[in-house]
């Protein structure tokens, strides 16, 4: 496991996540008002906003504020209008990152994210400089002292999982389209299979390495951009240490 995968689940273990619930409140907020805004507010007939409740449901939102996020949506209740962009850049050692942006000032934003970039040994890149590197996936962890891996393997692999990945020491790694990432994700919770991290995510094709100065400032850079309210989502290609990625994300 490597790269933004290792640096998510790693966040998750060590409850950084938690730490920061209303940053994440602001951003699930976000997601479900744009996602009921474009797709109507019913969650039975819009994917994007079910998985949007679903990931506010893991993070013990109040479901008046997930209520409340979808009226402003389908327009019920007064709300911001936000408009989605995608950016790319680079971050040290040419680590290639790509950045999920949800703004009501874009002009604002990209200042923003090229200073933080600037500021962490990064820049700004053209439209298309490295989402060429990513693949859209789904994405699940499970820890191998919980799982058998013969039933995980049956199992995913009939509810339409692509792969499992055994190359990690301490998860397996189950990676499907994304249309079928809540039906493997359901079968595996079905059988008691209860995953240590799932999302729809952006996996690199290849990794760049990182070792001393440069792993540290590019983890300090992935903080940096995530602790933005505008950045929804930040994806890189960098491979890191779990020596140095424990000691940054404590």
């Amino acid at each position: 496991m490597s790269g933004h995968s290792k640096w998510a689940t790693t966040k998750h273990k060590k409850g950084a996540l938690d730490a920061k619930r209303g940053k994440i409140f602001t951003k699930i907020i976000r997601e479900i008002t744009t996602a009921a805004r474009m797709g109507g507010g019913h969650p039975e007939g819009n994917a994007r906003l079910r998985t949007a409740i679903n990931k506010a449901k893991e993070s013990n939102m109040p479901a008046d504020n997930i209520k409340k996020a979808i009226q402003k949506g389908t327009g019920e209740l007064p709300g911001v209008v936000y408009e989605e962009t995608t950016y790319e850049g680079y971050g040290p050692g040419g680590v290639a990152v790509l950045m999920q942006i949800m703004s009501d000032n874009k002009n604002r934003t990209v200042s923003e994210i090229r200073h933080t970039l600037g500021k962490h040994g990064g820049n700004m890149g053209e439209t298309g400089c490295v989402s060429w590197m990513f693949d859209k996936k789904g994405y699940i962890t499970l820890e191998k002292q919980k799982v058998d891996e013969e039933k995980l393997m049956t199992l995913a692999l009939d509810a339409g999982a692509e792969d499992i990945r055994a190359d990690d020491p301490t998860n397996f790694e189950v990676i499907t389209a994304p249309a079928d990432f809540e039906k493997v994700k359901k079968t595996l919770l079905d059988s008691k299979l209860t995953p240590s991290f799932a999302e729809v995510t952006f996996l690199p094709q290849t990794y760049v390495r990182l070792e001393g100065k440069e792993a540290e400032q590019m983890l300090r850079l992935m903080e940096a951009l995530e602790d933005q309210d505008d950045v929804q989502n930040v994806y890189a290609n960098f491979d890191i240490s779990d020596e140095v990625m424990a000691k940054v994300a404590g």
